[in-house]
């Protein structure tokens, strides 16, 4: 039986490992409790937490035992990592928000009874430092002149490095000396953007306790070209139902591009591998029917299996002729509204096809806007009753979204 560090190399989970030999040989030998941190700067995940819970889901299934950290502390000063500009800062109450909506999400992934896996919110310690010691305790074992080379810092640099965001550093490790002391957590996953902050937590174990612990990266979520996945003309794919509706989220890996499917396939599901790279390899038709297999794998993970089974029918009766049509996405419109006119910016925005009327009047101009399967050729056209067939309209965008209007 293969360890999870030979399922995760397999997979391509993994960028950078601290120690591969005694991480190897740790987690093929014993119960090892390790963490991921995920700061509260929005009300829902989106997919790129999403490939960290995988990670977390396949170490919790070979028995290991997961410390999800929500950053109530550390999104007080946020993470300069990969930013060219500060983040904003935002008030206590969004921030405990933003981590209550986490904690629920996180919840559907993770198994949490039995101390199968723990949750905890470094605001319990972090808010409550004193500065001098926290300086004398934890300030005293970093180096300036290296934290000044960090990977993390080097794109705040050009633009000038508050104090504010150079003590990120400093807070993350504080959490994995904190969790080990508490937790005896022996291991630190993350993004391969967290790299810099998990070696200063390894070294500030290292000084303060005299131990041994380690850190794991994992590749971040892009296409063969390089560039970073999850991001729609509407803004990121969550995975919050609200935001980015089931159907929403089966047609962004439904349409994903031909030589990023085996790689998606490979983090974001649990197929067999062997399954992985037969679907992988197919060609023409057969890529499509491969990308139906992940769009429907990845929907079942994150909104059930009974949601992926509405987006697939939905899919299906819009592009296939198969599937019922009551499951195509639809939105409501009041009759006296229709009756007085809607124009059709306004009914694309209502519709989420599109997110401004700038980008409305783009896809018009561009003649990729339907309604019942007539093109729409002026931004100022008012949908009217007269458009109404068997009481419903079917509104399109591009080639593959759809949303049926429907009037009370």
């Amino acid at each position: 039986m293969s360890s999870v560090f030979d399922v995760l190399k397999e997979r391509g989970f993994i960028a950078q490992i601290t120690h591969e030999d005694e991480v190897k040989k740790l987690l093929g030998e014993k119960k090892v409790t390790f963490y991921i941190g995920f700061d509260p700067t929005a009300d829902s995940l989106h997919i790129g937490h999403f490939l960290q819970l995988m990670v977390m889901a396949h170490m919790q299934q070979a028995g290991h035992i997961p410390i999800v950290l929500i950053g109530g502390g550390t999104a007080m000063v946020g993470d300069p990592s990969g930013k060219n500009d500060m983040r904003k800062m935002m008030t206590r109450e969004i921030i405990k928000h933003n981590a209550d909506s986490f904690k629920t999400q996180i919840s559907k992934f993770i198994d949490f009874s039995d101390n199968k896996a723990f949750m905890v919110d470094n605001s319990e310690w972090l808010m409550e430092l004193n500065y001098v010691q926290f300086l004398r305790d934890v300030g005293v074992h970093f180096s300036v002149n290296r934290m000044l080379t960090a990977e993390c810092f080097k794109t705040r640099m050009e633009k000038g490095l508050t104090f504010l965001e150079f003590n990120y550093m400093l807070m993350q490790s504080y959490d994995f000396l904190v969790l080990n002391r508490k937790y005896d957590c022996q291991l630190e996953l993350g993004g391969d953007d967290q790299w810099s902050n998990i070696l200063g937590g390894i070294n500030l174990v290292r000084k303060s306790e005299a131990k041994e612990v380690y850190g794991m990266t994992f590749k971040l979520l892009t296409t063969s070209e390089g560039k970073k996945m999850g991001k729609t003309e509407n803004g990121a794919v969550w995975l919050d139902p609200e935001k980015t509706t089931p159907y929403e989220f089966y047609q962004y890996w439904r349409n994903i591009d031909d030589n990023d499917v085996e790689n998606c396939l490979a983090l974001m599901t649990f197929l067999p591998m062997d399954e992985v790279r037969r679907l992988g390899s197919l060609k023409d038709a057969g890529i499509n029917e491969a990308k139906a297999v992940l769009a429907y794998e990845v929907t079942k993970i994150v909104h059930g299996e009974d949601e992926a089974g509405k987006a697939k029918e939905a899919a299906e009766a819009i592009f296939g002729g198969k599937g019922k049509s009551d499951s195509i996405p639809f939105i409501e419109i009041n009759s006296a509204d229709l009756e007085a006119g809607i124009k059709i910016a306004d009914l694309l925005m209502a519709a989420g096809l599109t997110p401004s009327k700038s980008e409305a009047r783009r896809a018009i101009q561009q003649g990729g806007v339907l309604l019942n399967d007539n093109k729409i050729t002026g931004f100022d056209y008012t949908v009217g009753t007269n458009d109404l067939v068997n009481g419903e309209m079917m509104l399109q965008k591009g080639k593959k979204n759809f949303v049926k209007i429907k009037v009370v």
